[in-house]
């Protein structure tokens, strides 16, 4: 069997998530779909945590993709690439490949003898997790760029009004690099 990675913060998990996991699912027996940054919540970068996170990945993957394929595991950041390889893999069960376009990502796994190959990028002008926080802040429509079960979700746990509130309060919506 074989078992792949996937990292992202997936704030929030969009259609392009959605496309990548399942090119990814075509590749691999299994997929562990790790939640980056897991400890961090309510700011403009991070504003769902990690429960959120994995309530949207798993709602908007179960209608389409059989639950034993995939696992949804969150994994906070140690902050020390010396590590990060080893306790990433200390939270997720066995895998043989890591997807990622993340130069770092790629060095480090690489440095840690693991098999490192780029993720599909679908559609990266049009699904991605800052323009999309930003268009939920300005009121604008964002709901086509999510899966359904995803802005179901955002809406019922005020996610849409947290943004606004957290812009708000510490007026942190400029963003100088899109994740």
């Amino acid at each position: 069997m074989i078992r792949g990675l996937f990292v992202g913060r997936f704030q929030p998990f969009h259609l392009g998530h959605f496309y990548v996991v399942k090119n990814l699912l075509e590749k691999v027996d299994q997929l562990i779909i790790a939640i980056g940054s897991a400890q961090y919540s309510h700011t403009f970068k991070d504003p769902f945590n990690a429960g959120e996170r994995i309530w949207m990945i798993r709602s908007a993957l179960d209608d389409e993709v059989d639950p034993k394929r995939y696992y949804v595991i969150p994994v906070p950041d140690v902050n020390d690439n010396r590590i990060w390889v080893a306790h990433v893999a200390s939270y997720t069960p066995p895998f043989q490949i890591i997807f990622s376009n993340n130069s770092l990502v790629k060095v480090l796994f690489q440095e840690a003898g693991y098999n490192v190959q780029p993720s599909l990028l679908y559609q990266r002008e049009l699904y991605c997790g800052t323009d999309i926080r930003k268009k939920i802040i300005a009121n604008e429509k964002w709901e086509h760029l999510v899966p359904d079960n995803v802005a179901r979700i955002v809406k019922e746990i005020g996610g849409d009004k947290r943004l606004r509130e957290i812009v708000k309060k510490n007026n942190t919506h400029e963003v100088v690099e899109k994740d």
